[in-house]
């Protein structure tokens, strides 16, 4: 029986959940950046649908290179270990983060400083392909079979912080700086402030041991000699299955943080403003519902959860945005917070879901790849939305009808799951300790 530790568990979810929240920060200032100032700053020349559409297709960009940073690093979780695989994504994250900060716009350098941008996305997108699946296996796999499902929701609440913050830094600028002020230079310091960030991270990572389950492969012998490959050997469906179950968690988010204010400033004439601390109540609500879904998942499973998720949020898709056209501040603001809870059910349990479906000798490749073809389907929402949006006239339902089908996929494909989860094999464990 694998032996766990609780108190080196508890490190664990902090280093996890910490530093998927520097991920999610990284990530989402470019969200927020991408849905007013890349275009006017790097593609100037392309005008303003054009400018708009590269800004929403150069976050679709990192979405895309993600399977490689997946495949990347997920070979090297399963046969060199999840800790350092870790420590090497949140570095490279927090690095091309950074530098984005740095960059020179059109008008400074022409297309230099767009090259370059889509360059550091490249390279921000490798680094969540090996993120996610490592965060959720070290906290995961420092845990005892009763509460893993708790665990792998802690992970998830990186995404919620990731967001707060990031609205946080973009609402300070939009209030305390002219919009001149904002286009010439302080655009970059929230992505400047990701290198403090990154040495929290990299501190609280440093201090966690392997997980006993990859040194318990280890011991065996049994880690296979390329990880992906023995994969879809043995567990192609799997994959596809485990795709389809996360892109209501994944999609919800691009339409919600991305596409959606975007949509509420140009088309509803809601300020800039409101739009981001409507998402920014609605991340500080994930932060009590994250853990209370990770909960009800150790009582009921976590296919369970994502499944109820789901269909909640394609029961609520059409009136959301049915009463958006007429919401004042109050109706904006419960409006985001239906449109963000149900989905986030979804979310808290994804990572439960997926541990259950792998096998240990290969997962942190099977979670970072499956999670990672999931996001880039989910990296064209905006793209997709707005041009569904451009060709019936920005009529009221159409972000609506792309939330439904998000969540109608993830619904059947969680039922399926379900079944296979339950016919997997589970891995034993035992705690020591108190």
């Amino acid at each position: 029986m694998i032996q766990t530790d609780p108190v080196m568990a508890r490190k664990a979810r902090w280093a996890s959940l910490v530093g998927t929240s520097l991920e999610s920060y990284d990530f989402y200032i470019y969200a927020y950046f991408a849905a007013f100032f890349v275009g006017p700053l790097f593609f100037d020349p392309l005008g303003g649908f054009g400018g708009t559409l590269a800004a929403f297709l150069s976050i679709a960009l990192a979405f895309i290179i993600r399977p490689v940073g997946a495949i990347l690093f997920g070979h090297i979780g399963d046969r060199i270990g999840r800790r350092k695989t870790l420590i090497a994504t949140v570095t490279l994250m927090g690095v091309a983060t950074g530098l984005i900060g740095v960059l020179p716009t059109y008008d400074q350098a022409g297309w230099f400083g767009a090259a370059i941008l889509v360059v550091l996305r490249l390279l921000q997108g490798i680094s969540m392909g090996g993120e996610w699946g490592g965060a959720i296996l070290v906290a995961t796999e420092h845990e005892s079979g009763a509460k893993r499902a708790f665990a792998a929701a802690m992970p998830q609440l990186g995404s919620p912080i990731g967001s707060i913050l990031s609205a946080t830094a973009f609402i300070w600028l939009t209030l305390a700086l002219t919009n001149d002020e904002i286009v010439e230079w302080a655009w970059r310091l929230p992505f400047l402030s990701a290198i403090p960030l990154l040495l929290v991270s990299l501190y609280l990572r440093l201090a966690i041991t392997e997980t006993p389950v990859f040194e318990d492969v280890v011991k065996r012998e049994r880690r296979p000699r390329v990880p992906f490959f023995t994969l879809l050997k043995e567990q192609p469906m799997a994959i596809f299955i485990a795709v389809a179950v996360a892109l209501l968690g994944i999609g919800s988010y691009s339409l919600m943080n991305t596409y959606t204010i975007n949509y509420g400033v140009v088309q509803l004439g809601f300020q800039y403003y409101e739009l981001l601390i409507a998402t920014t109540i609605g991340g500080l609500l994930q932060l009590i519902t994250i853990p209370l879904f990770g909960a009800w998942a150790v009582r009921i499973g976590s296919a369970s959860v994502v499944a109820w998720g789901a269909l909640g949020t394609l029961l609520v898709a059409f009136p959301i945005y049915y009463f958006l056209q007429f919401a004042n501040f109050g109706v904006l603001v419960a409006m985001m917070l239906i449109g963000g809870t149900l989905p986030t059910m979804s979310w808290a349990a994804l990572g439960g879901v997926y541990s259950d479906l792998f096998d240990e000798r290969y997962r942190y490749s099977a979670l970072g790849f499956s999670y990672s073809i999931a996001a880039v389907v989910s990296g064209f929402v905006p793209a997709v939305t707005l041009t569904i949006g451009q060709a019936t006239g920005n009529v009221w339902w159409h972000p609506a009808i792309v939330l439904a089908g998000l969540s109608l996929i993830t619904l059947l494909a969680t039922l399926q799951a379900g079944r296979m989860a339950r016919s997997n094999q589970e891995p034993a464990y035992a705690r020591t300790g108190n």
